[in-house]
């Protein structure tokens, strides 16, 4: 609506003094033509905006147009602009942050806007990871939409093992780690948890449900989180690794050194012992043989014969060469 984006506009220039048509623009996501109108229309309603013309020229809003908030402490204010958009790792709810960044820092008393702004200047934060993967929340506003309304919320589920079901549940709230997104929700067989980029179909029904009294979002995720880690069954590997070895290894396992341990056969100079903790057996598997010449398996027996079979299959494959005349 025309009216959102004038005020907008307005919350814009607030917060960053003089824009060009071009900047009002592109932070509107609209056309220049449609910018300078809105320019235009804002001065007709009595807005007191200046235009400047020629390089650095724009738009500005007199000095005198600007609102206050309570004062915010330097740890407050700290706190509050460590947790930039951009955290959010989804487009559109970065938009919606972003937008409120503005309306805040407009209302913002001017010494303490520019301090905001040196702040923001000095953290940037990006939600992705090395591996990043994508998450899609396109049916995020709808839970948003049931868990505002308190309303039953019903949708196709897809689980890790490929299995695609229909579930019909009471949301209670939603999780936000890193860049995956989760439902926390009450089913018929009790509390569960679903990530919001395997769900489908997402429908709010016109069918509300009572919320259970003192329900806890972050003490019941602390917990789930706790009884997940405590299911995992972990593998611990006897290892002899050279020094890059351990190294390169150290920063992502938990290592104990073994240097009682009598390993056969003898072991290059500077090479050690070490029980290593792995997520799984598999996970074993792959870092031992990926560090190569670095690592010998010790033990246990069955990770040995693994590798060991691994090896054998891999010499065993013919090499695909390109026959030429």
């Amino acid at each position: 609506m025309k009216s959102d984006r004038l005020l907008s506009a307005l919350i814009l220039l607030q917060a960053h003094q003089r824009l060009s048509t071009r900047e009002i623009a592109e932070r509107l996501e609209t056309s220049q033509r449609t910018a300078h109108r809105d320019m235009e229309a804002l001065c007709t309603a009595g807005v007191p905006l200046n235009a400047y013309r020629g390089v650095g020229g724009g738009w500005e809003l007199e000095k005198s147009w600007r609102t206050k908030i309570p004062g915010l402490d330097q740890a407050e204010l700290q706190g509050l602009l460590m947790a930039q958009p951009s955290a959010l790792g989804d487009r559109k709810l970065t938009a919606a942050a972003q937008r409120a960044f503005d309306k805040l820092m407009a209302s913002m008393p001017a010494p303490m806007r520019v301090q905001a702004e040196s702040i923001r200047a000095r953290l940037h934060i990006d939600p992705t990871g090395w591996r990043p993967m994508e998450e899609d929340l396109s049916m995020l506003p709808v839970v948003q939409d049931a868990l505002a309304r308190d309303v039953k919320l019903t949708f196709l589920y897809t689980r890790a093992d490929g299995e695609t079901a229909p579930r019909t549940v009471d949301p209670l709230g939603i999780v936000s780690k890193q860049a995956a997104w989760y439902l926390i929700a009450r089913a018929p067989a009790g509390m569960r948890t679903y990530r919001i980029s395997r769900m489908r179909d997402v429908m709010a029904l016109a069918i509300p449900f009572v919320r259970p009294e003192n329900f806890d979002l972050a003490a019941y995720w602390k917990r789930s989180v706790a009884t997940l880690s405590s299911q995992k069954t972990r593998a611990s590997a006897t290892l002899a690794l050279s020094p890059q070895a351990v190294s390169s290894l150290e920063r992502w396992c938990p290592m104990l050194a073994l240097p009682e341990h009598s390993a056969r056969p003898k072991l290059p100079e500077g090479w050690l012992v070490y029980q290593v903790e792995f997520e799984n057996h598999n996970q074993a598997r792959f870092v031992a043989m990926g560090l190569g010449a670095s690592a010998m398996a010790l033990g246990p027996e069955e990770l040995c014969r693994a590798i060991t079979a691994e090896a054998r299959a891999m010499r065993e494959l013919e090499p695909l060469s390109p026959a030429f005349d």
